[in-house]
């Protein structure tokens, strides 16, 4: 099973003690492992492997696939070298997963997953396997994105292939970055600042006179996000990763709120707003206090 398979043997205390029939020995090299790897998922989704992999598609692990991408993300953040390893495994389980899915299908394999990859990886950086020079991060980045961009306008829209997929904020972040290659884009945050306070105004009239209409507030807020995406963009700042330190820090704040609660003796829901708001206040004066 993708999950289960994926998260078999998180528990505490079981990394480093796997000493199972079957577990691979430390020496086999990666050409061979990564050969077994892909062996053991055509075995699971063989005549006789498990009932669970056999019976999915594309479709049904691709929220696993997504949900994995994240755990990477978050073991990332935590800075924990240990989970990192782990969850990157899961997340070439995905990979393996979906091409055995395809091999099956007789529509592609593994291997041609990994001669794709190392034919972007090549032809995206001539500076390295060509006769280009760049010398900076900045330089690098501006030829891929060039290249990419190039590569699109031989097969249609620049907004072909959008990973519809990703977390909103991200996707609204690829199309504004997409549109902005060819000019269409604000020269200045602050423009793009008026643009969202514009999406303000429209949200409260919608707000004040026709609340009932859910789809034309959909929109509208819609269009409210979009245009904060696009002042985060122009300004430099990831509006995903911005969002979810906000997130987090709403969260360690709301739990101080409970601990206050707690140590005077109240239950939360019997306090009212301006009482929680007080004590959120002060949080925040604390925090700025102490940095």
């Amino acid at each position: 099973m993708s999950k289960a398979h994926n998260k078999r043997g998180k528990g505490k205390g079981t990394r480093g003690k796997k000493t199972q029939e079957g577990l691979p020995p430390k020496s086999q090299n990666i050409g061979e492992l990564f050969e077994q790897l892909v062996q053991v998922m055509a075995t699971l989704r063989g005549p006789n492997g498990c009932p669970w992999d056999k019976a999915q598609n594309h479709e049904s692990i691709k929220r696993n696939t997504i949900e994995e991408a994240y755990e990477v993300a978050s073991a990332i953040e935590e800075k924990n070298s240990g989970k990192l390893l782990e969850e990157l495994g899961d997340l070439l389980l995905q990979v393996i997963f979906h091409a055995q899915m395809a091999s099956e299908a007789k529509q592609f394999d593994i291997t041609d997953v990994v001669r794709d990859l190392v034919r972007k990886l090549i032809n995206r950086h001539p500076h390295v396997f060509g006769e280009k020079r760049v010398e900076t991060p900045e330089q690098a980045l501006a030829q891929w994105e060039n290249i990419k961009r190039n590569e699109r306008s031989q097969i249609g829209s620049l907004m072909d292939g959008l990973a519809w997929s990703l977390p909103s904020l991200m996707l609204a972040h690829h199309a504004q970055k997409r549109a902005a290659q060819v000019g269409f884009d604000w020269d200045d945050p602050i423009l793009a600042l008026q643009k969202l306070k514009e999406e303000t105004a429209e949200v409260e009239v919608i707000l004040e006179r026709d609340r009932k209409n859910k789809q034309r507030l959909e929109e509208e807020i819609g269009d409210l996000l979009f245009a904060a995406v696009n002042v985060a963009r122009l300004s430099g700042v990831d509006a995903e990763m911005a969002l979810r330190h906000s997130v987090r820090k709403f969260v360690k704040r709301f739990k101080a709120i409970e601990g206050v609660a707690k140590r005077q003796g109240k239950n939360l829901a019997e306090m009212s707003l301006s009482e929680m708001d007080e004590i959120w206040e002060s949080i925040k004066e604390g925090e700025q206090q102490y940095g």
